[in-house]
Formats: structure tokens, sequence, C-alpha cells
């Protein structure tokens, strides 16, 4: 009997081949016999070296593999969940999320200092709006340079003194093996994340029903949920991943299905690009219902914005 054998595409990181990695090694976990082929594809925000602020657009990092599958290159794409944009082909269709690791960001600089022990006027990299307005709260007077590369890369401009620090996200870091570098670890409450960091998101054609079933039996249902209330929260907001709104969903559960009685906790802070105003907002609900939490959470944001232009 021939071996079940599937091409799984990815981007070409160190990063992204450590995360299809992981996936491989779950799904032989389910499925022994099965043979997995890695088909690396180059992106245009690999690509493009300007600022993805000067980039724009959406998909930057996912259209070239969604594009695959949907050519039949590949069965199986696998996405950094936070670089996918809401609007996905109704050919596609997300078919799995892997268990989510540390979502937070951390600070690496020069010398080892925390936030608020970096020299006055200190040159912080990072080309992600959201990360700079939530910083310039705790301080101010912080000068930020866009960056771009891997983290290796970012990392080596740190250590040669072309910046003071960076921000990076903890999960890229500790699927690569560079904890170490890390002057500080920021709480949720100082810094929210994009929608769906540290999580791996597995795309497929929506009719592939082979495909479908072997990644359903990796799905983690709790990042699954989660992660779809982050993503709503975007598409409700009409914003996208490169837009300053940092959003974080958990839900408390024991096993794969949330339980009676069990909460989805979902937080989201939305920027104002012209005033760089915070609008904060939060809420409890059933996990069941995570839609409707993410539109009635969106609506408070929107409404705090609205109100704070009236003033």
């Amino acid at each position: 009997m021939s071996r079940a054998r599937y091409r799984i595409g990815t981007r070409g990181s160190k990063l992204a081949l450590a995360q299809t990695q992981q996936v491989i090694d779950l799904l032989h976990s389910f499925a022994p016999e099965a043979e997995f082929q890695i088909e690396i594809i180059t992106t245009s925000g690999e690509r493009d070296s300007r600022p993805l602020t000067e980039i724009g657009g959406k998909g930057i990092f996912t259209a070239e593999l969604e594009q695959a599958l949907l050519d039949g290159w590949i069965d199986i794409a696998v996405h950094s969940a936070k670089d996918l944009p809401t609007e996905i082909s109704s050919e596609l269709a997300i078919a799995a999320y892997m268990p989510r690791i540390d979502p937070r960001e951390t600070l690496i600089s020069h010398n080892g200092e925390r936030l608020l022990d970096l020299p006055r006027g200190a040159v912080v990299g990072t080309s992600s709006p959201r990360r700079r307005y939530q910083l310039l709260r705790f301080r101010p007077d912080l000068n930020f340079a866009d960056i771009r590369g891997n983290l290796d890369t970012r990392i080596r401009k740190v250590h040669s003194g072309e910046y003071n620090a960076i921000v990076a996200a903890r999960a890229g870091l500790i699927r690569l093996g560079l904890t170490s570098e890390v002057s500080e670890i920021f709480p949720l409450d100082l810094i929210l994340p994009p929608a769906g960091q540290g999580a791996i998101a597995l795309q497929c054609r929506h009719d592939d029903i082979r495909v479908f079933k072997l990644l359903e039996m990796i799905n983690y249902q709790p990042t699954a949920l989660a992660v779809m209330a982050e993503r709503a929260v975007l598409k409700s907001l009409d914003v996208g991943c490169n837009d300053p709104v940092g959003v974080f969903a958990s839900l408390s559960v024991s096993g794969q299905t949330a339980r009676s009685g069990e909460k989805l906790y979902l937080r989201a802070v939305l920027f104002d690009i012209e005033s760089h105003e915070a609008h904060h907002a939060e809420i409890w609900g059933n996990p069941k219902r995570w839609r409707t939490l993410a539109e009635k959470i969106s609506k408070q944001l929107r409404k705090s914005q609205k109100k704070a232009e009236q003033n």
C-alpha cells in the first residue's frame, strides 16, 4: 500500500521552517505512515525590503502560499496566524491551529536594560505602529526606527549598537531557542499583541476532504476559539495586521472543548492614527459566541474613538 503524501508550503526563514517542522512532527504522531515534502515559497513581503507601513496591503507574507494552494502546487500552507488577513478566498479554509505558545512581546537591548532603564532618547527598532504607540505611553522620549529581517539579523543589529533595543515576539524566540537574548518580557497589561501572535495556522483547499480530515486531528480548539475571536475583532474594525490594534483572547479550558460555565476573555486596544490616543475595551462571554463578543468589543472601541473625536 502506497503512503499518503502531502506537500507543505512555507516561507524559507529559520522561524518558518522551525514552525513547519513542528507541524510535521505533530502530524506524524497522528499519521505515522504519512510522508511530507516541504516546499519553500518566497512571499512579496520578503522580496520587498521597504518598511511594512510603506508596502501596505494585506497578505504580504501569505498571498503566494495561498496561491500555491489554489494552484494545487501544495496541499497545506503553514502560516504565522498573525500574518493572515481576515479575508481569505472562499476556496480556502483554515483547517487547524496548533497549540499557542507565549504571545507576549519582549525587549532585547544592547546592554540588557529594561524599558525604563534605556537611555533617554534611545533608538528602538520596530516597524510596528502598534508597538510604538504602546511603548510611547510609558517612554514618550523614545525614538523609533524601522527594522526588517529575520530575528538573527535584528538581534545582531542590537549587539552592534545600531539600535539600543528592538521589540520581538517571545513566541519566535522560543521556537528558535533565543530566549536568552531577552532583556524584558512585557506583560499583556503593558503591550497587547497582534491578533494570532504565538499561534500557527494551517490552511488547505476548502474542498480537499483528505487534507481537511488530516489537519482536523491536530486542531487545538482553545487556540482556535481565541484566535478566531481576535481575527473577528480586526474584521469588525475593518483593519489589518499592520494597523495599530492590539487584541488578545484567553480561554480557560481543560482539554479540547469549552465546558458549561467557562468564559472567553477578550480585550483590545485601538490607537487613533492622528492623535495616538488609546481606546481600550474588554469583554467576557460564552466561547461559543466569539463572533458576537468580537462585534461587541469592536463597537465599544469605535464608540470610544468617536466620543474622543467629539470632545
